[in-house]
Formats: structure tokens, C-alpha cells, sequence
């Protein structure tokens, strides 16, 4: 399924490290940065949670909350979250059906492999639960400060 800027963002529910359930209605009123990404404690999945980290105060400010979600178990991510002193939400898809629901989970290639996996991807969603802004293929390098330049143009125009 192919998202568009405007249309309703599609629910979800999954658990967090503790295994209490969040879902998109949790977010209501304020903007979400839900980001997507493939695994736990790898490089540019933890350089992205770290940054996605210490810009946390900065999008508080704007009323965002930063949530991301990968295949993961609640165990990965407590023990990623504990290494790493992540001080974001994140989110366990073990059957990936929110990274479907959202077109994340698509055909990859490496080294000559094809496989299902999650396209690193960011959702800005607004307020009224509308996708506001998408990031497709995400590369790390200066993503987390161009959401941040984002969240500020759409959140205080």
C-alpha cells in the first residue's frame, strides 16, 4: 500500500519494551514521528535511535513524539534501548503487519539475496492523525535534523 501526504495515517497497536500496548490514538493532539527501521543494534539503526535521542528535547518543544518500530521483539528492544540510553519509544512488529500497513515491508536485495525486509522509512503525522510529510529509503546521515527542520515548518507556520 502506497501512503500519501494527507491521507489518515492507518492505526496500529503494538507493545512497547515493557509490553504495554500504544497505538496511534495514543498520539492524539500532538505530531508523531514514526520512523520505521530494520533491525535492532546495527549501525544505522542505532546511529538514527541516538540521534532520533538527542534531538528528543528539541521536538518535545513542538509537541512531537518520536516512536520507531521494527520487526524486534520487546526483548531486543529493552536490551537495545538499555545499551544504547535511548530515551524514545519503540515498538515491536514481529509480523510486521504495521510496516505493511504503512508499504515498509517490500522486496530488498543484498548481495545477490532477495528477501523481504523494512524500507528505512519516517512518517510525519499530524495532530488530526493525517500523514504530514514522508521520508522513503531513508539514508541516516542528516535525516534526524531534516525531520526536525520539518516538524518546525509544518508545527509553527
Amino acid at each position: 500500500m502506497e501512503m500519501n501526504i494527507g491521507q489518515s495515517a492507518p492505526a496500529f497497536t503494538a507493545p512497547d519494551r515493557a509490553g504495554k500496548s500504544m497505538s496511534l490514538e495514543d498520539f492524539q493532539d500532538r505530531w508523531l514521528v514514526l520512523y520505521f527501521y530494520p533491525k535492532d543494534n546495527t549501525p544505522g539503526c542505532t546511529t538514527e535511535a541516538i540521534e532520533f535521542t538527542s534531538k528528543l528535547p528539541d521536538f518535545q518543544a513542538l509537541n512531537t513524539q518520536i516512536v520507531g518500530i521494527s520487526p524486534d521483539s520487546i526483548a531486543s528492544h529493552g536490551k537495545f534501548i538499555d545499551k544504547q540510553k535511548l530515551e524514545i519509544i519503540l515498538l515491536s512488529d514481529p509480523e510486521h503487519q504495521i510496516a505493511e500497513d504503512y508499504g515498509v515491508w517490500q522486496l530488498k536485495k543484498f548481495m545477490g539475496k532477495e528477501y523481504m525486509g523494512i524500507i528505512r522509512s519516517t512518517f510525519l503525522i499530524d495532530p488530526s492523525g493525517n500523514i504530514a510529510h514522508i521520508w522513503s529509503n531513508v539514508k541516516v546521515k542528516n535525516h534526524v535534523d531534516s525531520v526536525l527542520k520539518r516538524v518546525r515548518s509544518l508545527a509553527n507556520p
